[in-house]
């Protein structure tokens, strides 16, 4: 099986580093071209949790060739477009395209490269990129080597191919089968919805969301119209470390208090994180916001249902990025008071 990793960064490094030990045929394409020689001249290095290092093949995206069998996606999907429209010369009738990425990009890359080719595919472990030819894996190993991966056939079927890909990413860390791929997408959408679009829309930690009361408040009505908005396409969705995601749904304005108690509960363990998409506001980057709280507003178009705070949160992300500013906490945050203000009116 030849494979190739499309965008070979933090994640994309580490994967090619234990596919290539694997006896894998990898390439790792990455158009940081100091990161690719890196790659070639020293090999994968694996920091953090673990120590490791191997012998890899990375190309810049100009030096694709051939056909490939199997496409693990990790750039940002920002990209996907012109990414995905390059490598359809690459591709065989047969090939697999596993979207390895955050939100929900399963149909943006199905409308490219054909829905018979995508299999849905979650990470389920952190890196970091440290310079070119280094990431840092920041997820114990032990859970790593448990749990790296969910991928799942889009309609559910557990099919030969998938168990194919499920015998290749193994040779990374525990990758699991699910019928249920696109509930587990959503149920991560959600908590990247809440926190790491509020931290980015604020500039702050997740534990800065949790302990002030109109950050957790927002985050909680974040939470609620994701929920709203995936049942209403559809979506079931599936538990998260045995926490039951769709819980989380407000039913009336009762529920507020438990909720917030609820969330902060969940997600104290993760109150140092600060969100991918403020380091990309921090280096005058563009970022995922529309993939993300985004993908909420624009899905429920034509469904009734209102996402005053996720377009929110898309409004003061995207200011940002126009004016090339990182977001001021206390400035921000009175915006969702004045929202909380105004509902509850």
């Amino acid at each position: 099986m030849r494979i190739a990793i499309v965008g070979a960064g933090s994640l994309g490094t580490i994967v090619g580093a234990y596919l290539a030990d694997g006896g894998m045929d990898v390439e790792l394409i990455d158009a940081y071209q100091e990161h690719v020689n890196a790659l070639n001249q020293t090999g994968a290095k694996v920091t953090g949790t673990t120590e490791f290092q191997a012998k890899v093949k990375a190309i810049t995206p100009e030096q694709k060739s051939g056909q490939y069998d199997l496409v693990l996606l990790l750039t940002k999907q920002l990209y996907n477009d012109p990414v995905l429209q390059e490598l359809l010369p690459f591709l065989h009738e047969d090939s697999m395209v596993c979207s390895l990425q955050n939100g929900i990009p399963e149909d943006n890359v199905a409308s490219i490269v054909g829905a018979k080719r995508v299999i849905a595919g979650s990470v389920e472990f952190g890196a970091t990129f440290i310079e070119p030819g280094i990431s840092s894996l920041t997820t114990a190993y032990t859970q790593f080597k448990q749990y790296a991966f969910q991928i799942g056939e889009l309609n559910g079927e557990h099919t030969d191919r998938i168990q194919r890909v499920k015998e290749v990413l193994d040779l990374v860390g525990g990758t699991h089968i699910s019928d249920n791929l696109v509930g587990t997408k959503w149920s991560k959408l959600l908590i990247n919805n809440a926190f790491s679009g509020l931290s980015a829309a604020l500039n702050g930690t997740y534990g800065d969301i949790l302990d002030h009361e109109a950050g957790i408040r927002s985050a909680v009505h974040i939470a609620d119209e994701t929920i709203k908005v995936g049942h209403a396409n559809g979506v079931s969705f599936v538990k998260m470390n045995g926490f039951v995601i769709a819980s989380l749904e407000l039913l009336n304005e009762s529920d507020i208090a438990e909720r917030i108690q609820t969330l902060r509960y969940v997600m104290e363990p993760s109150r140092l994180l600060k969100a991918s998409m403020l380091q990309d506001l921090e280096k005058k980057r563009k970022t995922e916001i529309n993939f993300i709280n985004g993908v909420v507003s624009n899905k429920a178009k034509g469904t009734g249902i209102a996402t005053p705070y996720n377009d929110l949160v898309v409004q003061l992300v995207q200011a940002a990025e126009e004016a090339q500013t990182i977001p001021q906490f206390d400035t921000n945050i009175l915006a969702f008071e004045e929202l909380l203000n105004v509902l509850n009116a």
